[in-house]
């Protein structure tokens, strides 16, 4: 019993896969060997049609110089002049057909020009009778020529349909009306002369017509009967022609194949037909052997296959079982597999897992610690913001008292700067406390440098309710300070400007010194659309772009893909354009 699922699948598809192979070869061997025995069968029976043909011509030839050999005796030409025989030269040529050089003549006709009539010395045929046969007009149309027929015997009184032979017999000598001559052939005279049924292969079919249509002789197998259709394909060959020789050979049809040969002298088609089942018969035998040792071959298969899967499987199930009964707590339980194949690294894999888990786990309960630890901090941090302002307070009040306007205007920006980044903890604030927020880093930086640059701060939108991620604007701005005036002294100007355009909220920040480098802005422009893996990786030394870098990380994890950031170099300076989707706006709690 398989209580593995893999090795039950394995052998399923295996099987699967083993009789499919042998399904689509065992149909590429029966069609070539079908293919391979139809032809050479297809090959034999054209050769034994025209060798029947060929022996039929030869028939034909003898019955013609027979005949021609009867004209030519001197009885004959002498019944034919005007003067009667006596009773002694009809008595001798009555008997002269008697002894004629042609076999299986089972009776005689001669009628000379005078409606005299002679065959064998105990028949009593009269010439009234001769005509009641109407064998006469098979002769029609013909002048010395040797005629093949197939008629109903009433002249002899058999009643049964026979092959004639018939020719006019006309004087040498003077041009009277011809005599007539008939002979009535055996049924054994056209098997006898073409072979007999020894030359007919088993299982087909040979036989042959003659000009009407009417079947002269078939020979078949018993019980077989010879396909109405493949007569009617053969009788559509009539009139015989002129030409002998093959006309069909093997031409396929619904039920077999036809191979014929015309006998034109005679007026006659000699056909064989070789049946599908005769056809497919040999090629049977062949599927039906090959099919013994396919399924030999399939138990040979399964049973080997399920004797190597178990070899297999065992260990898969050891690994199975082990990891199933890993509780998280018990470390210990190792594999240890010898199958010198990669089942062993398997094994070897998961006792590397278990240490990696048990290492793991120690490092998880040390961070905790130290996460313990750094919230106590974190609590106690939350003090040092009050005590600052408190302090930032205290010096504005000295500054005041000393009337340090400068002093006073800085500590106060400071102070606000510091309050509006903090923002209580917040990451969303208003537009308004965001410009308000740059607004105070640029009065720092002014009195820093009082004739370096100008600023200008335009919003078009309704900054109290309208809300955005905190800190974006700022580093846009520290960047103009460190890269656009870095090589300035007076004259610079920031402008900063918030508007909506379509469904979005634009910020730009633009400054009139250096501009900025084409290839520093293609790999800024690329942030947006970068993986989070990837985006530090475009500025690693973290000197250059990381301020930007960090705007457009926190942006797209509050906005997701659809915001915009891009740089561009300009004539006079640099700007530097964020789009956020208004779809995508963070509504302010308190």
């Amino acid at each position: 019993m398989m209580k593995s699922g893999i090795q039950k699948k394995y052998l399923i598809h295996m099987v699967i896969l083993l009789l499919l192979a042998l399904l689509l070869s065992s149909f590429g061997v029966w069609i070539y060997v079908r293919g391979s025995m139809t032809e050479a069968l297809i090959d034999k029976h054209e050769f034994m049609t025209e060798k029947m043909g060929l022996s039929l011509d030869n028939l034909y030839q003898k019955s013609d110089e027979v005949t021609a050999e009867c004209i030519f005796n001197d009885n004959i030409q002498e019944s034919l002049k005007a003067r009667p025989l006596d009773e002694l030269a009809r008595s001798t040529l009555s008997k002269y057909f008697t002894y004629i050089d042609l076999d299986q003549v089972a009776d005689y006709c001669y009628v000379d020009n005078k409606n005299h009539v002679y065959t064998r010395f105990y028949s009593t045929i009269s010439y009234a009778d001769f005509e009641k046969s109407g064998l006469e007009k098979y002769l029609d149309g013909t002048y010395a020529e040797t005629r093949w027929f197939w008629a109903k015997d009433t002249l002899f009184g058999s009643g049964q349909d026979a092959l004639f032979i018939g020719r006019y017999v006309r004087s040498m000598e003077y041009a009277h009306e011809p005599g007539m001559l008939f002979f009535k052939m055996s049924e054994s005279f056209l098997e006898r002369g073409i072979g007999g049924r020894n030359s007919i292969s088993e299982g087909c079919v040979a036989g042959i017509l003659d000009s009407s249509g009417q079947i002269c002789a078939l020979w078949s197998p018993e019980g077989y009967e010879m396909p109405d259709q493949s007569l009617d394909s053969i009788r559509k060959l009539l009139p015989a022609g002129d030409s002998t020789g093959m006309i069909w050979e093997g031409k396929r049809t619904p039920e077999g194949v036809l191979s014929v040969y015309r006998q034109a002298a005679g007026g006659l088609l000699i056909f064989t037909f070789v049946p599908d089942i005769v056809l497919n018969s040999g090629a049977g035998r062949i599927i039906l052997v090959l099919s013994g040792i396919y399924l030999f071959v399939v138990a040979a298969a399964a049973a080997l296959s399920l004797y190597f899967s178990r070899r297999f499987t065992r260990p898969i199930q050891m690994i199975t079982e082990t990891m199933t009964g890993f509780d998280g707590q018990d470390f210990s339980r190792m594999i240890e597999l010898h199958t010198h194949t990669e089942l062993d690294q398997i094994g070897q894999s998961y006792n590397e897992m278990l240490s990696n888990i048990e290492k793991l786990l120690s490092e998880i309960k040390e961070q905790e610690k130290s996460l313990r630890t750094s919230e106590l901090n974190m609590l106690i941090s939350q003090i040092n913001p009050h005590f600052l302002y408190n302090t930032l307070d205290t010096i504005y009040m000295l500054a005041r008292m000393h009337r340090e306007e400068a002093a006073m205007q800085m500590i106060q920006a400071l102070s606000k700067y510091l309050r509006l980044s903090l923002s209580k903890g917040c990451d969303i604030v208003t537009v308004e406390d965001e410009l308000e927020n740059v607004r105070n880093y640029l009065e720092i930086q002014h009195i820093r440098n009082e004739r370096l640059f100008q600023y200008e701060i335009i919003c078009r939108v309704d900054a109290s309710q309208t809300y955005v991620l905190k800190l974006i604007l700022q580093p846009l701005v520290e960047n103009a300070f460190k890269y656009g005036f870095c090589s300035i002294f007076e004259g610079g100007v920031i402008r900063i400007e918030v508007y909506s355009e379509d469904t979005d909220v634009v910020f730009c920040v633009r400054n009139n010194g250096t501009p900025i480098r084409t290839e520093m802005a293609e790999r800024l422009n690329r942030l947006a659309d970068m993986p989070f893996s990837q985006m530090k990786k475009v500025f690693p030394d973290q000197t250059h772009g990381y301020g930007t870098v960090n705007i457009v990380t926190r942006l797209r994890l509050k906005y997701g893909n659809g915001i915009h950031f891009f740089c561009h170099a300009q004539e006079d300076g640099t700007e530097c354009v964020i789009r956020i989707p208004e779809e995508r706006m963070v509504v302010h709690e308190e």
